[in-house]
């Protein structure tokens, strides 16, 4: 491996999962990932840490199954922040050159957009991404990109993506008690754009809808240019909380029932279908029906789409999404929600995966929506002029502990479990539990 070659780490702090990767783009410009960690997440919630020292632990473990993965250790990494507390606001700014005959720089472009760093907002937020919408320079209007024109005064709209600086500090300090600095903090759906939606789509006009376990992502492109971001404070754990509730039954049979049997579309599930769950404390095993757990699903479902469904609305947008919808994140693999959306909205509709960026060689599992926001935050990474995410270069048949100490890899009998992905190894455990029959009426 060539130390001067650009290698990008970041790292994906969601509810339900905790996930870094380490990747580099090759000879075609596609992205090879060298090595991923999927730890579950415990500290948690709706996108916020509540728990540091829980939170330390587990990227503390996805950083080391990437690092003994890749053979490399992360110094840096780009990072990923979501979470009700994000809100986002439009603004415009312009500026006056001193010369009507000298090109546009660069700088130029970058002074105008750090001015908006000094608009006036909330006490105890900050200013996360300062994104160009259109620009105009002197009395030409509509203009993309204003570097190489001549002008004496550029104008430009931002959309501007603000958040509590306290929160965002709290994901800082997990990542620096790592031993990690923090490249940059990322908002999620930028990142998950990023990874899943091609520039056609963008330029037709598309909206983005990352499902995932705490929170749901919005964001709406138009033109190529973003438009609307939102976060909206719940997502796949709520169904599954649902699900707990509605069947009486433990938390990690409801997310297995969800995942593995669960439903968008309750009218397409057998009323005498069932699934058998254990009795809990010696009591009598329980039936499911598959239809009642659909319904359970669809509800939820229903009102997560028309959340998501309101701030597209909100974007002003909505008769400009020549592309549809975009469904990523975990939730997005619920059977049949496709067309749930679909119906509901009105849109066509389709699943994000991230495999359009990633080689095909790599592992089938990274291949999936639950990792478009980490895929998306490296090719961001990898699009930063900065330096490099890594430093120290070690053997790949040699552990790196956290101490930096160095000893001899275990067996790979031990090391299979770290690389099973966050509910591989659940189901393994459990699904010998349930048994599923089609009962006749």
């Amino acid at each position: 491996m060539n130390p001067k070659e650009k290698i990008v780490a970041a790292i994906d702090i969601g509810t339900t999962k905790i996930v870094a990767i380490i990747g580099k783009k090759d000879v075609n410009g596609k992205i090879e990932i060298l090595g991923y960690g999927n730890t579950p997440s415990t500290g948690v919630k709706r996108g916020v840490v509540l728990n540091i020292e829980q939170t330390v632990n587990a990227i503390n473990l996805a950083v080391k199954q990437a690092q003994e993965q890749a053979g490399l250790r992360i110094t840096d990494a780009y990072v990923g922040i979501a979470g009700q507390h994000i809100r986002s606001m439009r603004n415009s700014g312009y500026m006056n050159r001193d010369a009507y005959d000298v090109e546009i720089s660069k700088e130029d472009v970058k002074a105008l957009i750090d001015d908006m760093h000094k608009i006036p907002i909330d006490v105890g937020e900050e200013i996360l991404h300062v994104l160009p919408q259109n620009f105009s320079v002197d009395n030409e209007d509509g203009v993309k990109d204003p570097v190489g024109m001549f002008g004496k005064r550029i104008a430009a709209n931002f959309h501007i993506v603000i958040g509590q600086t306290t929160y965002a500090n709290n994901i800082k300090k997990c990542i620096n008690r790592s031993g990690i600095n923090v490249k940059s903090l990322i908002l999620e759906p930028l990142a998950s754009s990023e990874a899943v939606l091609t520039e056609d789509e963008k330029e037709l006009g598309v909206a983005l809808v990352d499902i995932g376990g705490g929170t749901t992502d919005v964001a709406v492109f138009t033109n190529g240019i973003i438009r609307h971001t939102a976060v909206i404070p719940f997502g796949g754990n709520i169904v599954t909380q649902d699900i707990k509730q509605g069947c009486g039954i433990l938390e990690r049979y409801a997310e297995q029932l969800k995942v593995k049997y669960g439903s968008s579309l309750a009218d397409k599930e057998l009323e005498n279908k069932v699934v058998t769950i254990p009795g809990l404390s010696g009591r009598p095993p329980k039936e499911i029906s598959f239809k009642n757990l659909a319904h359970i699903i669809q509800s939820r479902m229903e009102e997560i789409i028309a959340q998501a469904y309101f701030q597209i609305e909100s974007s002003g947008m909505l008769d400009e999404l020549g592309a549809g919808i975009v469904l990523t994140g975990g939730g997005s693999l619920i059977k049949n929600l496709r067309q749930l959306v679909a119906y509901k909205t009105g849109m066509e509709v389709r699943i994000g995966y991230p495999n359009q960026n990633i080689q095909s060689e790599i592992i089938k599992e990274i291949n999936q929506p639950i990792y478009s926001t980490a895929i998306g935050l490296m090719m961001m990474g990898l699009a930063d002029k900065n330096n490099n995410c890594v430093e120290v270069f070690v053997q790949k048949e040699e552990k790196i502990t956290d101490t930096g100490k160095q000893k001899e890899k275990p067996d790979n009998k031990e090391q299979k479990p770290e690389k099973q992905g966050i509910l591989s190894g659940l189901f393994n455990n459990l699904s010998d539990f349930f048994d599923v029959n089609d009962q006749k009426m």
